[in-house]
């Protein structure tokens, strides 16, 4: 397990490696129209209070101090004012110890059925085993479980709190009572108990090893055990394909065909800038870029370069002029008069709608269909992550952001495994030190693994104008001088959300209903906000809901969406590439790799994806 995921290193420097943006300049051979943001930085104030907030960061995992304060006084200040409340709990405690102690009690009676007070949520993996059926340890994890509905109940529901401070007081519980789980020690655990049983006591020889081996790992900064199979170029991202432009953020990527035939409108793709662009390129049985160019088409990739500390002044929408725009202006010389069927995944998703609707407002009609993959517009509900985006919070993190100049990948890291740390820390810890079993790599893993940073302005500008103001949503976004609205799309869209999605949360990306003026079909997959994406139509446990709506037909919402939507079994991308193919033409020939100009360029994967 890679412990660099709960322990970040908030003040790790940057890879010491050559300026990547000088060599960009360098060999690039076909500027764009777009140019660099000419808004030139404010100069910090309060340089005093940020250089405190930055070595606080140090010792608070980047989390504000005041925001967590706040929140926890808003609840006990309530709590306090709420006799009626407080003694609603103390009687639920009451009853349910009653029973307890009558279950614990009859432990050993053969009539006694496990979890006879409280059962495990089905999404909860901790207790599954069979072991922890049998006495005592049944009646040990029905105490826990009692213990955390009792301060689910005491954390939620208390009149007068805001529902914000309330999100965050009961997620800050939860991460202590996941901590506490009677899972995580050898002595509470049937599972490390009997398998230290079989094996002598080498299940903890062996997890003392993984824990000395991830400690190493983490002092010299090296990638979690068992990643070195997974290596970009050579297992992973080996589609082939040629950089065909490149710029001081993006390398474009265009991949050959492996059809005699092509169809005649290329895709773009527009991955999020947080990772790596190969997540939609991993190993050859789930590369959704191979499948793309199988079925026929024209593919096109954007692979973003990681930005150090000199890259603290880039904007949010230098993203979109140098990337997007860029991007666009190249494809457009290599496939000239074709419309393009541009996909947006996860944040790459929301910069593709914000260009899209700047488009529509300007009369640019490049764009032939969006596909937006676990892509939010509208930042209201975005799930647990909006626990970490508040005014406070914020403020705190552009401190320590400035003093970097970027935000660190472990720190962002930590912040996303503790969106889900039952399955991506305790159980992974568990089953690495007590039960001494190394954890499987996966392709999968080795990407999430392969992080990149966030540059300071850009990051700030996403956080305040999406996530903090929803500018986007409520039509005061503005790009080129003017606003944008998502209103003036027009074009088709795809648009597919992840069941269990703890970063975009389907209902969330759901809203785009209202908000488009256009023929939306909607996709709901199984799985979450990776693996629900990475889903390759030879791979067993998949499946989907789809319904389109016509851009004049009237709003369903979320749950009756549910309720309505064909349920079908098996991977998205078939039901994707078909919807793709009734928005094509007939094929053709291929196009020419690049436009002339690609003397110097590497081939696939490039250069930034390697830095």
């Amino acid at each position: 397990m890679n412990v660099v995921q709960i322990l970040p290193l908030p003040d790790q420097p940057a890879a010491s490696t050559e300026p990547v943006v000088d060599v960009a300049r360098s060999v690039t051979k076909a500027e764009p129209n777009a140019e660099r943001s000419t808004v030139q930085p404010v100069p910090e104030p309060y340089l005093l209070d940020r250089t405190f907030h930055a070595l606080l960061a140090r010792f608070t995992g980047g989390i504000s101090p005041t925001a967590l304060l706040l929140a926890w006084l808003d609840w006990g200040c309530h709590l306090a004012g709420a006799p009626q409340r407080r003694m609603e709990i103390a009687e639920r405690v009451v009853r349910d110890t009653g029973r307890l102690l009558e279950a614990a009690a009859h432990a050993t009676s053969p009539a006694q059925e496990p979890w006879s007070v409280i059962r495990p949520e089905g999404r909860d993996r901790r207790f599954r085993a069979p072991q922890w059926e049998a006495a005592p340890f049944n009646i040990v994890a029905q105490a826990f479980l009692l213990g955390e509905r009792w301060w689910h109940d005491a954390t939620t529901g208390v009149r007068g709190v805001s529902r914000a401070n309330e999100a965050i007081v009961e997620f800050s519980v939860r991460q202590m009572l996941d901590m506490l789980a009677p899972s995580n020690f050898a002595m509470t655990n049937p599972q490390v108990l009997e398998k230290a049983f079989q094996s002598g006591g080498e299940n903890f020889v062996f997890g003392g090893q993984n824990w000395c081996g991830d400690l190493m790992r983490l002092l010299s900064s090296a990638k979690p055990g068992g990643d070195e199979q997974f290596i970009v170029g050579k297992t992973v991202a080996v589609s082939p394909g040629k950089v065909v432009y490149r710029n001081e953020l993006i390398e474009l990527i265009q991949y050959h065909p492996t059809t005699a035939q092509v169809r005649p409108e290329p895709i773009l793709i527009v991955p999020a800038w947080i990772m790596k662009y190969y997540i939609l390129d991993l190993s050859p049985q789930n590369s959704l870029v191979k499948y793309l160019t199988e079925q026929g088409f024209t593919v096109f990739a954007i692979s973003w370069r990681n930005p150090d500390a000199r890259d603290r002044d880039v904007a949010f929408d230098d993203y979109r002029k140098l990337g997007v725009m860029a991007a666009l202006d190249v494809i457009g010389r290599i496939v000239p008069a074709q419309k393009i069927h541009a996909l947006g995944y996860c944040l790459g998703g929301t910069l593709l709608s914000i260009a899209a609707a700047a488009m529509a407002r300007d009369g640019d009609d490049r764009l032939g269909t969006i596909t937006l993959l676990a892509a939010q517009t509208d930042f209201t509900e975005a799930g647990e992550l909006t626990l970490f985006i508040n005014e406070s919070q914020v403020t705190f993190l552009e401190d320590v952001m400035w003093q970097r100049g970027y935000l660190d990948t472990a720190q962002m890291a930590g912040a996303f495994a503790l969106l889900r740390s039952n399955d991506l820390i305790w159980s992974r810890l568990s089953r690495d030190y007590l039960m001494g079993e190394a954890s499987a790599p996966s392709d999968l893993m080795a990407w999430n693994a392969d992080a990149t940073r966030l540059p300071y302005r850009m990051h700030s500008e996403y956080l305040r104008k999406l996530f903090l103001n929803n500018d986007l949503a409520e039509g005061r976004y503005r790009v080129g001088g003017g606003n944008i609205s998502l209103s003036d799309i027009h074009i088709p869209m795809f648009v597919v959300g992840t069941l269990t999605d703890h970063v975009a949360p389907w209902r969330s990306v759901h809203k785009l209903h209202y908000q488009v003026d256009a023929d939306l079909t909607f996709l709901l997959t199984s799985g979450g906000h990776n693996a629900g994406i990475v889903a390759p139509p030879d791979e067993a446990g998949h499946s989907y809901q789809v319904m389109t709506k016509a851009a004049d037909a009237p709003y369903i919402g979320p749950d009756e969406w549910l309720k309505l939507a064909p349920h079908v079994e098996g991977s998205w991308w078939p039901e994707w590439t078909r919807w793709l193919s009734a928005k094509s033409g007939e094929f053709c020939d291929p196009p020419p790799i690049g436009n002339g100009e690609i003397d110097g360029l590497p081939d696939a994967p490039g250069d930034y994806v390697r830095t």
